[in-house]
């Protein structure tokens, strides 16, 4: 029997649980070359209590392909438009009656609800499906909040803002949030927003809510050929006269736009992209910190404010900051760690020297949270899928700072990984600028294991953090500059500075981020392979199991050769790691074991029976380093592809894409 007979079988037995699944097969199996048996099961599904969306998709697919379309839209319209139309109308008479009284809308004449040439109909908590009347067309999903901002709003901030057909709910919020009010800055200031078709502006204002859009009086609103008023002269047309304003420093509660800079793994060039954006007009930016001190200084902090008990207290235990700042967070009744990191940047005299108070937006944190290594552990679900866990992320994740900013910005570098492995077992052997007494008690760590595991560049789609993401790649940095930071700038939203075709730290110019670091564009750090401190065999195991990144991200292969993998091969590998072998047990032996003291009975034995002991424990450590690498090898061998913890998929981070025009050199693979 076929997947529909048995699902017409099941529903005159009326075992509703059994038809739902033969009908959902039915459909997965047409692939919508079957519009009837389609229809017949989007109907059974619906009417028998299934998961709405399957059947809600299927009538608005075959309702576009000219199938069915009446039956279509008559059910689309009873089971979801007719249910919620009430709330649509109540929210669209709302906002006429509030834009009706806005002094910077001219124009009045909203037509009836029924006459709106957009009907929403709700697919879930989050959004709809427009289904266009004159046109008789179902649109494509819009999530009117969903948390990213889709174009550059401040590549110019020379004139006021000016922005077309824009009708998200979390952009236009994002405008007035991080736009600065006229009267801070002392000159004209408004956000002007250009719809070019009246009607469907007013059709929007189904699922908007112009309310938080209004209050300040930000936004100037020009419909069609109304265009030709931008900019308005405020003084001339309605007598205000901004340029009577002091400029007003930017407040702690004003930052609400957080960049996050991830460190994707150790050795990934973060240094230089902080060097990068280091003294833009329009941006506080502080080296990377350690997230661990990030969370003890706002505990710190908050401790001396609340030990305050007057202004002027508060003012001597915080003088290296700016006076306004402690003013500010003295007289919040209830600061959140997000305020405190927020003055932690704004007070700064070093970190706030570059931006520029007067500018028309409120500059945005920089922030790059650092951790020593970051470590991934694997596990399987119930469903057998793997799942990825880090207690680094975790603290990124479940970070108050984080939770509190309401609008991120997520960038991460990537660099060759073969390239960044040899770079950590680098910096891990030879410690740059540190003394041997500094490196007692250090080790060399199990890159290989940790990079194989370490897979930050697949995103959870159902991570906030990572909504509006972007991987740039380290290389393409380093080779076509403008190209990358022009493309880099418009993601972040930020104009393309002069600031931004150098690098610094501080006002200073290509400074030493670490000893033996390349400085500033120098492109040594791209062709570098630290040979001395990875060979072939590391090389090969690595570029297989990172195989799907490789090709992703444009990395050709320089050591896979395209072979398949297996058990013994996995082995045969392991057993040729022999440099990263060699700097582990050497670092074991001359940080740490040298110093370790072997006893029997309470007294100390003989340095024979001593190097015994400790040969014998290093056996087993490196014994169990391989064993953990073949199993990790043999686990990634069943497939790369791995689940959040609802058992979703993790996709790949979006790479930067880059102007064509602008490449200086042919693009690194």
């Amino acid at each position: 029997m076929t997947a529909i007979e048995i699902a017409r079988r099941m529903a005159e037995l009326q075992r509703s649980a059994e038809a739902q699944k033969a009908y959902q097969l039915t459909v997965y199996e047409n692939n919508g070359q079957n519009p009837s048996e389609d229809m017949e099961a989007a109907v059974y599904l619906l009417q028998s209590g299934a998961d709405y969306r399957l059947p809600y998709t299927i009538f608005q697919r075959l309702y576009n392909q000219g199938q069915f379309q009446k039956d279509c839209l008559s059910i689309m319209t009873e089971a979801f438009y007719k249910p919620n139309v009430k709330k649509l109308k109540k929210t669209y008479t709302e906002n006429c009656k509030l834009l009706k009284a806005y002094p910077y809308l001219f124009y009045k004449d909203f037509p009836l609800f029924d006459e709106l040439p957009i009907r929403f109909y709700p697919y879930d908590d989050n959004g709809y499906t427009p289904f266009y009347v004159e046109q008789k067309r179902f649109g494509d999903y819009i999530d009117f909040k969903s948390p990213v901002i889709s174009r550059n709003f401040f590549k110019h901030l020379d004139d006021p803002i000016l922005s077309s057909d824009v009708y998200s709910q979390y952009e236009l919020e994002y405008l007035v949030d991080n736009v600065r009010r006229s009267e801070d800055i002392g000159r004209e200031n408004h956000i002007y927003l250009h719809y070019t078709d009246w009607r469907m502006f007013c059709a929007h204002l189904q699922c908007l809510d112009v309310r938080p859009l209004l209050v300040d009086k930000k936004i100037v609103f020009l419909i069609g050929n109304e265009i030709s008023q931008y900019p308005i002269d405020f003084k001339e047309r309605y007598g205000i006269d901004y340029s009577v304003y002091p400029v007003k420093p930017v407040g702690v509660r004003e930052v609400k736009r957080l960049i996050w800079h991830t460190q994707l793994s150790s050795h990934n060039g973060g240094d230089f992209f902080n060097e990068i954006f280091d003294g833009h007009p329009n941006l506080i930016v502080m080296p990377s910190i350690f997230m661990k001190d990030v969370t003890s200084r706002s505990i710190e902090l908050r401790g001396l404010m609340e030990a305050s008990s007057d202004y002027d207290t508060a003012a001597l235990l915080f003088r290296a900051w700016e006076p306004h700042i402690i003013r500010e967070l003295f007289e919040l009744k209830d600061p959140t760690d997000k305020d405190f990191f927020s003055a932690v940047y704004l007070g700064s005299r070093i970190y706030n020297a570059s931006v520029d108070h007067a500018a028309r937006i409120v500059p945005a944190l920089f922030f790059q949270p650092h951790f020593g290594n970051l470590s991934y552990t694997m596990s399987a679900d119930e469903a057998g899928n793997t799942v990825l866990h880090s207690k680094q992320y975790d603290s990124i994740a479940n970070s108050q700072i984080f939770k509190y900013f309401k609008y991120i910005k997520t960038f991460t570098p990537m660099r060759r990984i073969t390239t960044s492995y040899g770079g950590a077992m680098r910096f891990m052997w030879a410690f740059p600028g540190k003394t041997d007494e500094d490196r007692k008690g250090t080790v060399v760590g199990d890159q290989i294991a940790d990079k194989l595991l370490n897979r930050s560049f697949m995103i959870d789609p159902e991570d906030r953090l990572y909504k509006d993401s972007v991987l740039v790649r380290f290389e393409d940095g380093k080779l076509n500059p403008k190209a990358v930071f022009t493309a880099l700038a418009a993601f972040l939203d930020l104009p393309y500075t002069e600031s931004m075709t150098y690098c610094s730290l501080r006002g200073k110019r290509n400074p030493v981020s670490m000893k033996g670091n390349d400085l500033g564009f120098d492109t040594a750090g791209v062709y570098r392979t630290y040979d001395e401190y990875i060979n072939d065999a590391e090389r090969y195991f690595v570029e297989y199991f990172m195989r799907d990144a490789y090709e992703y991200y444009s990395y050709g292969f320089q050591w896979y050769d395209g072979k398949p993998m297996d058990e013994a091969r996995i082995v045969e590998l392991v057993d040729q790691f022999t440099t990263s072998n060699h700097y582990i047990s050497e670092s074991w032996k001359k940080n740490v074991l040298k110093e370790v003291t072997v006893e029997k009975d309470g007294e100390p034995v003989s340095e024979e029976l001593a190097e015994e002991s400790r040969a014998e424990f290093l056996k087993q450590k490196m014994d169990a380093i391989r064993q953990r690498r073949i199993n990790i090898g043999k686990a990634l061998l069943r497939g790369l592809h791995f689940v959040n913890k609802n058992g979703q998929p993790l996709r790949m981070m979006p790479l930067l894409k880059l102007d064509p025009e602008l490449l200086e050199q042919p693009l690194y693979h």
